[in-house]
């Protein structure tokens, strides 16, 4: 007995279209995707950064020598750095000008005594007593002028100096940190600029890999569409061959028939 098979299918091109679909996917899939071409990287440290680091251990403690040169400064014998080297030199001239200046008064003393005709008698001798004490308070005064004046120039300047130093001791890390700063924000700017290039560079890869897979996927969409779009467009009717047992059946069938019919008529003649 023939038996007729009606199959929906879609239009003879769509067949053709799907089976170059399949037989590219399983190409495309079959190979391990090598993803270690567009893994992420991080961009190295510049060097800019690298010597900004480098700067680090110098700044850290940097005022330290400062501080200690103005403890140094600040301490009782501070001031004699600061004495002038000709303080002597003045002392020892001003001395002897004062000096010279009190024998000319000794020598008035002993001219007045002789006009007076006191030369020799007590009241010269109590006139150059008087004379020589005071010109020697006033010796020993100017004396210790010249020396408080040096000393007091020289406590001064160590002063200055101290204030200078402690300037210096918070100016030399701030000037540390700001070259490091300035290193670090150079390195960082360069450092971002080398990272967006290895990311460009691993999207390039990533895009080329992956280039096929989407390519596919396009594919696929198109031919999804297109076999929605096209139902029921070819319908194969198939009358596939009986097998021997069919036949024999069918025979045997027809036999049967043939049979009954010839009882059927002698019947009908009897």
């Amino acid at each position: 007995m023939a038996v007729t098979q009606t199959q929906q299918l879609p239009a003879p091109f769509l067949q053709d279209i799907s089976k170059d679909y399949a037989k590219r996917l399983g190409q495309v899939t079959a190979p391990a995707l090598d993803t270690s071409q567009f893994a992420p990287t991080a961009a190295p440290q510049d060097p800019y950064q690298q010597t900004a680091y480098g700067r680090v251990p110098g700044g850290i403690g940097a005022y330290e020598p400062y501080i200690t040169q103005a403890g140094a400064l600040a301490g009782p014998t501070g001031y004699q750095s600061y004495m002038s080297p000709y303080q002597q030199d003045i002392i020892d001239t001003t001395m002897a000008d004062f000096d010279k200046q009190a024998s000319q008064g000794i020598l008035g003393i002993g001219q007045m005594a002789a006009q007076t005709g006191n030369l020799g008698g007590g009241r010269e001798g109590v006139m150059r007593s008087e004379y020589q004490s005071q010109s020697d308070l006033n010796r020993a005064q100017l004396l210790a002028q010249l020396r408080q004046q040096g000393f007091g120039q020289a406590q001064q300047l160590a002063q200055q100096g101290f204030g200078q130093q402690m300037q210096l001791g918070q100016m030399v890390p701030q000037l540390y940190g700001q070259d490091t700063a300035a290193y670090g924000t150079m390195g960082a700017a360069q450092q971002a600029q080398a990272q967006a290039q290895a990311d460009a560079e691993r999207e390039a890869a990533r895009m080329e890999a992956y280039e096929p897979y989407e390519r596919l996927g396009y594919l696929g969409t198109g031919i999804t569409g297109m076999l929605g779009g096209y139902p029921g467009q070819y319908q194969s009717q198939i009358t596939p061959n009986p097998t021997p047992l069919q036949s024999a059946l069918g025979i045997g069938t027809g036999l049967a028939g043939m049979y009954g019919a010839y009882q059927d008529f002698r019947k009908n003649i009897t």
